[in-house]
């Protein structure tokens, strides 16, 4: 007798503890506005064109204009975005001594960039938005850049102004 009435007890616990649990889990407090959200990217207060150039260890053309730059801070990461005009040799060169991954691709209108919508940030129309913008990257680690090995990534896109004069768009994390 008392081996029967063990079992059904035995049986009794599991299912008690389910009732439990789905009745404190019922009490919990609905979530409210004051609830932790992760965190959102958000625009670094004084940092530009230097603070990205310095980050990319980029030196900038003299005569270059239009010089622009932010620094977004990011949940796992800061995005350096740096742009500027200048002539298409000044371009070639600073690409060179990136050391792309790849040749040029000439892209158009794409969603897909690093930058997101951080040249809008900088008043300019992101490179992933107009037609006809040469793009390549660097992965500085993977090319043995060792002045450059705190970089995971570089995104190069270049836009022509008119003649001899192109906007560089650099973005590195």
């Amino acid at each position: 007798m008392t081996s029967c009435r063990t079992a059904r007890v035995l049986l009794l616990v599991p299912a008690a503890a389910l009732v439990a649990g789905l009745t404190l889990g019922g009490c919990t407090a609905a979530p409210s506005d004051d609830v932790t959200r992760a965190p959102v990217a958000e625009w670094k207060k004084d940092a530009g064109a230097p603070e990205a150039a310095a980050f990319m260890k980029i030196q900038i053309p003299p005569g270059a204009t239009e010089v622009k730059g932010a620094v977004r801070v990011q949940p796992q990461e800061y995005v350096y975005l740096l742009s500027f005009v200048t002539s298409e040799q000044s371009a070639e060169a600073i690409t060179k001594d990136l050391h792309p991954d790849s040749p040029f691709a000439v892209a158009g209108p794409s969603s897909s960039s690093l930058s997101g919508d951080g040249f809008t940030h900088l008043g300019l129309v992101p490179p992933q938005e107009l037609e006809r913008v040469r793009t390549t990257s660097v992965c500085p680690p993977c090319v043995g850049d060792s002045s450059r090995r705190h970089i995971q990534g570089i995104e190069i896109h270049i836009a022509e102004v008119s003649n001899d004069r192109a906007r560089v768009y650099l973005a590195a994390y």
